[in-house]
Order: C-alpha cells, then structure tokens, then sequence
C-alpha cells in the first residue's frame, strides 16, 4: 500500500476476512486504505496487518465485528493496548448487538457487497463517515510507575550502601517524572514508598492519555520506568458522532425554571432545575440531549414562556385540556426519581404528551419500512401534520434519490415483506426498551448492593461503638473501685503514720536519751494503758504497743481480776501498776507476792495519747514509795498474824499432850 496526502485528517482502514478464522490457521484479511478520495486495496496476513497499522498508524481500524480480529476477549484487549496511540478500533455495525452491514451500508447510502473487500470498503466508508463505535478497554488514567531496576541484595559488608544508593536513585528519578508532569500541567495523584536512603517505588496516576504524557518508558541500572494504561472493567463503545434521536420536552416556567427530556419510548432520559440559566443556556441544555419532536406544559392555555421554546425547535405543542392537578402529575411520576416539585410538573408534562402519542406512534413504527427513523417520520406527521404515508414517501423518495446515485434499485416489496420488516422495527424497540430495562435494573441492583455495604458498615461501625462504649463502662467500674482503695489506702497510711507519730513520743519517753526532748516534756514517763483486767486486754495492749520489764501500766477498770488474769499481767513485770476502781483480794494477793507496786490512778496527773499516755515521774515514784511503805506495814502484819498462829498451833498441842 501506497501513502498519499489525504483529504480527510488521517488514513482509514477498512478491515474483513478475506480466508480464515483468527481462530484457526493463518487468517487472510481484505483491507481498503480511504482517505477521503482514494481507495488502496490488498490481502495480507494478521502479522502483516499489524505491522501495517504500526507503520501507517491509521486515525481508525473499521471492521464490522471486532471478533474477526480477536480470538476472544483477552486478545482483543491485547490488541487495543497493542494499537498506536492514534489509531481507533471501530466497530461500523453497533455495540454489543451489531446489525448486518448491509442494512448500515444502506441506510447511510455507503456501496455494498458481498465480497470481503467490498464489505471492508464499505467498513472504511462508514467510519470515515463517523458511523460506528469506537472499541475501547482502557480508560484515560494512565500510571505511571517509578521503581527499582534491580535487587538490593541479600546481604554482606556493603549492602547499606548499595541500597542507599539504588533508593536515592529512584528518589532522584522520581522527582523528575514528578516535575515533566508540572511542566506538561497534567494533573495527577503520586504514592511514595520510603525506603532507606530514598524511595524503593514512586506511582503517579495521571489524568491523561499515554500518547499526551512527556513521559517514556525505560530501564537503565538503579531504576525503571513502566507506563500501563487503567483497564476498564470491561470492553466498552462509545459513539465516533452522539446521536441525537427525537425525544418529547416538558418545561414548567417560572422563578426556578424545570425542563424534563422524555424518549419515543416513554422512558425519562433526563431532567434539570435551575434558578440561574437563561433561555440560551436551557436550549444548549435540551439540544445536547436531543432533537425536540414536541414540548408540552402542564397547565393550559400553554404559558408565552413555552410556547418560545417551541417555536425555537419548531416543534409541536402539547396542553392538557384543563391544568393537570397535583395528585394526577405525583400519580404519573411515582416511579421516577425527582428532586423538586418543579421537576415534577415538567416530567408530568411530557409524560402526558407522551401518553396522549403513544397509540399514534405505534401506527407510524407498524408503518415505516426499516430503513427509515421513527424520529423523523413522527416529527413530520406531529410538527407538519403530514399523514404517515406522505411522511414516509417524502423520506423514501429522499432515500431513492441517494440510491439512484450509486445505481442500486431496490425491487418492491411484498406485503408479507413489508409486515416482516414492521415486525422486526418493533422487535428492535421492544429490544431497546428491554435494554434501558435491564441498565436500570442494574443500576438499582448496584444501587441496592451500596445501601448493603452501606448498612454493614453502619453495623460493624454500631457494634464497633457497642464494644467501645462497654470497654469505656467496665474501665469506669474499675477506676471506681480503684479510687475506693485508694481512698482506703489513703485512710490507712494516715492511721498508720499517726501511730508512727505516737510510737516515736512513746520511745523518746522510754529511752536513755529522753532528756534530749523538749524542755517542757521532761520529767514524764510514759504509761500505757489497759482498758480492763482482763487477759484479752492484756494481750491486746501487749499486741499494740507491747508490755515490756519496767513498764507503768494503767489498769483503766481494774475489778473482777481472778488469779490466772493476775498472773498474766505479773509476767510483763510492770515497774508499777496504777488502777482505776479496786482489785480483788486474789489479784491483790498475786500481785503482791511477785512485789508489783499497785497504786491507785486518782492521785496521779495521767495524760493520754489515743491509747498511750504519760505521767509525771514524781507521781508515778511517790506512788511507789507510798505503796513500799504499806507493803513494808503489811509484811509486818502478816509475821506477826503468822508468829500469833504459830503460838496457837503450839499451845493447841500441848493440851492435847497432857490430856
């Protein structure tokens, strides 16, 4: 194939299977090189039609079924991401469900046959036309990544060094992919990941196609360079030319302005409420959705507002006979999303007039051959009052007139024919509206699935806060059960140190170094005190403070005392015992046969402390000395008593001796 100056922009490829199935051996293609004028012509192989296409780097590839390039899906997103950056892959024929070429061909008075190569020129034609979709998988972000060329290492003397170096290597590369993209004003979003001595890998996403990006792919030491397209979930088409079908146009004037697009198929296609656009900006609006067939209000007689939108489309007009009351418009658009009460009226509105149509649409889809638009013919018979067949004559003869041009004379058809062809023009509407069904289901289940995730998350977000508000309530509970024993802790330490304070006054009291104290606290001695003469109080103050030798112990209630209570306190070996109340003759006899001093507490000054106390030592010795000299009075009782039955026994028996 020849190149030449061409008159359209770029060269178009038309492509078909000349021998073959990509999915066997060795397919052979017919390919047509148009370029507006001319036409080149040859037969080649898949690998030659790929070096082909790299060498001529063609505006589009057109074929009418993407699958005679591709085994399946996977090789024929490999064959995208393989196509130049300037180059489309179309498909002349449809989306998903194509229609047979010939009846595309025909339509847009495109030559046509049989032949692969005629039908690859009339691929080429149509595409050169703008007829068709452009087959894509990839989306406009490109990333494009910055990462090591090479391993670190698996250890020894100088790996740190050798990591440092290679980190510090894609940090410096990084940087300057980050600043070309700046120069360039692309936008974009970067990840880093920091690494020792710099970045082990630096991820740009940028909004942007590979070919519009100053950036290559490359590989040199330390670091490389990937660039990878963002691959969408799926093969998508978008249109070479958006098509504009007729649609019915419902607009509710006033303060806040609602315009309302309705499709020949009675389905919403899209609704706007504004407050600041003008009529321009409000007709740019409704012509970028589609070809106005007819704009109708709610109320009647139709508003001066309205009826200038239809003049400017040269539309027809719609009014209800009387205005549509509130409860009827809510009635009529129940099912359909919308977000103000204006919407609503401009919805209504053109749902009416849909409705009040719909039975004269069917007659002209019954009607009208396949090869001609209902658009067209409805907006003739509604806007011009036409009837249908006028319509379709003044179309066809339109048609024929085209057809004459290439010499192609279509025979006449049989009514069975022409019932045929009605049949299969409403089974592809009835397939449409089953289509948009089906995108609206999935946009609800998609919708439904959001709300799912949505309500789990709301879940484990609730549960979530559940165990936190537990976990608070339980460290709650334990920081009050904390403070309570601190708080003891607190009253015990501060009864403890108080008994510490009272046990050092009462060891500077009873020890050597006593006179050191004070001066007002010498002369003292200190007493510690029994509440009863019992021997549980024995032990108890023994417990407390201790009874030691020498002690001054004060017998708070010193009645009731038996022998053995006696003895106990006898053991401690007070050096005096001071009551309070009188003792029994039994304890007074124990306690005066171990020669303990007991004395009686009035006469003595005794301060107490809590449980201990003082005396003065003078007291306490003149109590001593007071009691020494009743012993000493009442030893000398008991001799003489003793002497005085001694001399009784004796005389007793020598009476018995002389009698």
């Amino acid at each position: 194939m020849s190149t030449r100056t061409s008159a359209l922009d770029a060269v178009v490829f038309g492509v078909d299977v000349q021998s073959g199935d990509v999915r066997g051996d060795a397919p052979q293609y017919a390919v047509v090189a148009f370029d507006g004028e001319h036409l080149d012509r040859d037969v080649v192989s898949l690998r030659k039609l790929r070096r082909l296409i790299d060498r001529e780097k063609p505006a589009m590839v057109a074929t009418d079924n993407m699958y005679e390039l591709a085994a399946d899906k996977d090789a024929l997103v490999h064959l995208l991401d393989s196509l130049p950056a300037e180059t489309k892959l179309v498909q002349v024929t449809g989306e998903n469900r194509p229609e047979p070429l010939s009846r595309v061909a025909a339509r847009h008075g495109v030559p046509y046959g049989k032949k692969p190569m005629k039908e690859a020129e009339a691929s080429a034609r149509l595409a050169a036309a703008n007829v068709g979709y452009e087959v894509t998988a990839f989306s406009d972000t490109t990333s494009v990544k910055v990462s090591r060329g090479r391993s670190t290492g698996k250890g020894g003397w100088s790996e740190d060094r050798y990591t440092r170096r290679i980190h510090g290597h894609v940090q410096n590369k990084a940087r300057d992919v980050e600043r070309t993209l700046d120069e360039a004003n692309l936008d974009y979003e970067v990840e880093r990941v920091e690494k020792y001595g710099g970045l082990s890998r630096a991820v740009f996403e940028v909004h942007a196609r590979p070919q519009d990006i100053p950036v290559s792919r490359s590989r040199a030491g330390d670091v490389r360079v990937e660039i990878e397209r963002e691959r969408r979930d799926g093969i998508e088409f978008e249109p070479l030319v958006k098509r504009r079908d007729h649609v019915f146009v419902g607009i509710d004037p006033g303060t806040t302005t609602a315009v309302a697009i309705v499709g020949l198929g009675g389905e919403v296609l899209d609704v706007l409420s504004t407050r600041t656009a003008d009529t321009a900006e409000i007709t740019e609006w409704i012509i970028e959705r589609g070809r106005p067939l007819l704009v109708a209000a709610d109320v009647t007689p139709m508003p001066e507002t309205v009826e200038k939108y239809r003049r400017s489309f040269d539309a027809a007009g719609w009014k209800p006979e009387r205005d549509l009351p509130v409860d009827t418009k809510q009635h009529r658009t129940r099912e359909v999303g919308y977000d103000d009460d204006h919407q609503r009226d401009a919805m209504a509105a053109a749902l009416f007039a849909f409705d009040d149509h719909e039975n004269q649409l069917e007659r002209i889809a019954r009607k009208i051959p396949a090869s001609l638009d209902l658009g067209e013919v409805a907006s003739r018979v509604l806007g011009r009052d036409e009837s249908v067949e006028a319509a379709i004559d003044a179309l066809t003869e339109d048609e024929g007139s085209d057809e004459e041009e290439h010499e192609h004379v279509e025979r006449e058809l049989t009514a069975e024919e022409k019932r045929i062809k009605r049949l299969e023009a409403r089974a592809n509407r009835l397939e449409s509206q089953v289509e948009t069904l089906r995108g609206t289901i999935s946009t609800k289940d998609e919708r439904i699935a959001e709300y799912e995730d949505e309500l789990s998350e709301a879940r484990r977000e609730e549960r979530r806060e559940a165990r936190e508000r537990r976990e608070v309530t339980r460290l709650e509970r334990e920081t009050e059960r904390l403070e309570r024993e601190l708080a003891d802790e607190r009253e015990e330490r501060e009864a403890v140190e108080s008994k510490l304070e009272r046990l050092k006054e009462l060891w500077k009291l009873d020890h050597s170094n006593f006179a050191a104290v004070a001066e007002k606290r010498q002369g003292l001695v200190p007493v510690k005190v029994v509440e009863q003469f019992t021997k549980g109080a024995i032990d108890h103050a023994d417990e407390e403070f201790g009874l030691a030798s020498g002690d001054v112990v004060f017998l708070r209630d010193a009645s009731g005392a038996g022998r053995s209570t006696a003895e106990r306190l006898a053991e401690t070996d007070p050096r005096v015992v001071l009551r309070q109340g009188g003792l029994s003759e039994v304890a007074d006899e124990v306690l005066f046969g171990h020669e303990i001093p007991v004395a009686p507490a009035e006469g003595i000054e005794i301060q107490e402390i809590d449980e201990l106390a003082v005396a003065e030592e003078a007291a306490v010795e003149a109590a001593i000395a007071d009691w020494e000299r009743r012993a000493e009075e009442r030893r000398k009782e008991q001799r003489g008593a003793m002497v005085d039955r001694l001399i009784s026994e004796h005389r007793a028996g020598e009476s018995q001796g002389d009698s």
